[in-house]
This record gives structure tokens, sequence and C-alpha cells, in this order.
């Protein structure tokens, strides 16, 4: 016997979880379906427990500066890594506890299944030993770590954030492949606890960067704290020892494990969307507007990481609520995405936000530049090193993209993500007030040599406004 509702809500990350409190505003005949772990990847295994280690890693580099200022017995510092690997675990359990708290532990069996579904027909699924018939379907499945099959045979010595917060301990000798967001901040937090790190990436960017001059000072910065290998695809290799040989090109290292960073794979096996005639990409991912989130004409709608666009929290929450609100409502109606942002929480944060330069006509833009090496508040700080660029169209100054390697770029990054989105310009910015001495001075910095770059010309200054 079918069971039938309103909307059924696969998978119970954060796009899921998202999704299902915007369903429950218009109806409760509604079921949210996840057959996995719970708590979601951004509290379980990403955004979260890395933060955690990143502090932990960050409060011990800090030594470094006590001598300089005058400090005494900061050499005499150590870490306990199992104590601290363990810190990093139950606050990983608060982060899980509070999502469930909030989500799922309200839930009764009939709102929630523990149990993975399968289609039958594009309003038909297959839930255990159960059918239910949704009148609309919002899949929010997550991904999961990509590891080359070949490298699966290497077992434990094999690392991703899937089981890296599982750890009791660190290896002496790390190789971290993968060099995007989560490659560097795990990358930096092993070697500021003591860990013997190699990073080695296919790309020649790091952190998802695609300004040149940024991701140069980026790639000199990040390697002073461990070195990077380039350009060349990751070899691995058993050593009679048991040990791993990582090599890439001509270099070659050894190591006791390697965490893997190649990126996530949506998880849509198992799904049999193929046998209802979903159309799919060449990357492996339905065919759906990314206004809408609707999946061709079928009464599904996709959220979250499982469309591998833009895999961050806050895109998963949008996602999920524009999915939920065209899964309730008639006619499907398109909404208007948020102003991209990207941060990686390495030391300096590595931010690009807005358009990215590549996608810019060069002839049509202007670019102002910041260096930290000089800036008060970054000097004091012990923090004086990295590039912010800002982007902004000749005709009338509007603010179209940044990237940036600062400190407190998280903070820099919201501030013109929010301008970006806005439609604000450079004089725009300059009107508003920079205290002195902070860190944002850098970003005034950056629009002062903007203004001088930009088509615009008038007898009052742009960062005087009339009364």
């Amino acid at each position: 016997m079918e069971r039938k509702v309103d909307v059924a809500i696969i998978g119970a990350g954060s796009a899921g979880l998202t999704a299902t409190a915007t369903v429950r505003r218009y109806t409760e005949n509604f079921v949210l379906i996840d057959g996995g772990e719970l708590g979601t990847t951004c509290a379980r295994v990403g955004c979260m427990p890395s933060k955690a280690a990143i502090q932990v890693a960050e409060d011990l580099h800090r030594r470094g500066a006590f001598e300089r200022e005058g400090i005494a017995g900061g050499a005499g510092l150590s870490v306990d890594i199992p104590a601290a690997l363990e810190h990093v675990r139950d606050l990983r359990d608060v982060f899980v506890d509070q999502v469930l708290a909030s989500s799922i532990d309200h839930m009764d069996e009939e709102q929630f299944i523990a149990e993975n579904a399968f289609f039958l027909e594009p309003t038909l699924l297959q839930v255990g030993d159960r059918q239910i018939r949704a009148e609309k379907i919002i899949l929010a499945t997550g991904s999961k770590p990509v590891v080359p099959r070949a490298w699966e045979a290497f077992g434990e010595r094999i690392l991703t954030t899937d089981t890296f917060f599982e750890q009791e301990d660190l290896p002496a000798r790390v190789a971290v492949v993968g060099l995007g967001v989560i490659g560097l901040e795990l990358g930096q937090t092993l070697a500021r606890l003591g860990v013997q790190v190699t990073g080695v990436d296919l790309a020649t960017g790091i952190g998802g960067l695609r300004d040149p001059e940024v991701n140069a000072a980026a790639i000199e910065i990040m390697n002073k704290e461990f070195p990077l290998w380039l350009g060349k695809a990751a070899e691995l290799s058993e050593e009679s020892d048991g040990s791993l040989r990582v090599s890439a090109g001509e270099q070659s290292v050894v190591v006791d494990k390697v965490l893997v960073c190649m990126g996530r794979r949506p998880s849509l096996c198992n799904l049999g969307l193929d046998g209802i005639g979903v159309r799919f990409t060449a990357r492996g991912v339905p065919e759906y507007d990314p206004n809408t989130m609707q999946i061709g004409q079928f009464p599904i709608f996709i959220a979250g990481d499982v469309n591998g666009d833009r895999p961050i929290l806050h895109e998963a929450n949008l996602e999920g609520r524009m999915a939920a609100y065209n899964a309730t409502h008639e006619p499907i109606v398109a909404f208007k995405r948020k102003a991209p942002l990207a941060i990686t929480f390495c030391d300096p944060n590595i931010v690009s936000v807005g358009a990215p330069l590549d996608t810019l006509q060069e002839n049509a833009i202007a670019i102002g530049d910041m260096k930290f090496g000089p800036l008060g508040r970054a000097l004091v700080m012990n923090k004086n090193k990295g590039l912010l660029r800002v982007y902004a169209r000749k005709a009338d100054g509007r603010v179209l993209g940044a990237a940036m390697i600062a400190p407190k770029g998280e903070n820099l990054g919201h501030l013109l993500c929010w301008c970006i989105q806005q439609e604000l310009t450079v004089a725009d910015l300059l009107k508003m007030p920079f205290y002195h001495p902070t860190i944002e001075e850098g970003l005034q910095g950056a629009l002062y040599d903007l203004r001088r770059k930009l088509d615009i010309k008038g007898e009052i200054p742009l960062e005087l406004e009339l009364l």
C-alpha cells in the first residue's frame, strides 16, 4: 500500500534539513528520508571539526611570536596530540548534537524514515519495505570524498575528511594530495602540529584561486609552512616497510599516510534516477535549473552538494529553501542567487568573492591592489603578509569581484560580498568610514588604488558626499 505525501525530502544534510524546515511552513504532510549517518557533513566531517583543529594549531603556532614580544617560555610549549584530537572530536560531537536536537530529534517515525530511497517512478519511491507517493520530491543526498580506485588498496593509510577526525594520533609524515580548501587548511594544521607535510596538486593554483597574482602570493606564503608540489599528478606506491612513496614528476617523498583532498563526488548511486529518464551532464549531475532547482521537467528538485555547483553551507541552505518553496507552490518561480563567496581558513585566509578574474573582460575592468606588509594593524598582529585585489568596471566603478590572501580575510570577504550583491561602486565604498588602525584599511588602500585607474572623473573626491 502506498503512503501519499505532498513532499518527500531525500537526505538529511544541511540542504535537506533547511528544505524540511521550509516545507513545514506550508504543509505537515511531508517525509524526510535518510539511511546514512546523521548530523550533516558540515558538523561531522567538514566546516566545524576542521575549524576546531585549525584553532588548536594556530594557538600553538602563535608561540613563535612570543620572543620578539618579550614573552618568555614559548619555546617550552608543546601539544599533546591525542588530547588535542579528542578535543576536536568532543567539539564535533557538540555540533552534531546541536544539529540533531534542532531537527530530527523532534520528528516521529512518520516524518523521518531512516532508510535509503529508490525511484520507481518520478513521484514514487521505494523506501525500505514501503512505497511513498509524493507530489514533489527534493533530492539532497550530499556528496562523498573522491579517492582514486587504485589507492583504495592502501587501506587505512589513505585518509579522507570522513576518517581524518577519527584519528586518535597523528603520523610523523603525511602527504596531502589536493590543495583546494580542505587540503590547504588541514595541511597547514598538520604542519603546525609538528607533522612533516608535503602538499601535492596536479593544478598550479591553490585554494581555488583564479587570480594569478594572488595565487603567486599564496604559493609563496604557504610554501614557507610546508612544501607544495604543483603541476604534476601524484602517484602512490608501497615501500617494503609498509610506508607509502608519493611521487609527482621528479619529486618523491616517503610518508606514513596520505590525506586525499581531491574533491567530492555527488552521492547519486543506487537512487534509480537513470531508470526514470533523468538526463545527466558530463559531470554526472542531473540537468537542472540553478534558479528554480528543478531537474528538467520532473517534479523533482535538487539542492546542496549533490549538484556539485556551490558546495558551501550557506549556498546549500539557500538551495534547500528555493527547492522547498517550489516544491510547495505553483507556478514554479526563479530566484536570484547570492553573490559568490568562498573562504579557505588557512592563515592568512584565502578568499574569492564575486566574479572570478578570468571571467571578466580585461579592457573593461580596473584592478586595485593592496599588500598587507606595511599595514599597521597587521604589523602589530604579526600577520603582515598577503595581497588583496579588487576588480571594478571602468565605466562606472561598480565592484565586480575580488581575490585575496589576507589576515582576517573572512571579514574582508564578507564586506566585499555584501557590497557586490548590493551593486555598489568604488565611490559608494569610499564614502564609508574606515577606522584606524584596522585590517579593513587594507580594503581602503585597494579602493584608493582602484579609484586612480577608473574612467570616472570629477571635481569632488569620490570619498566625499554632498549634503
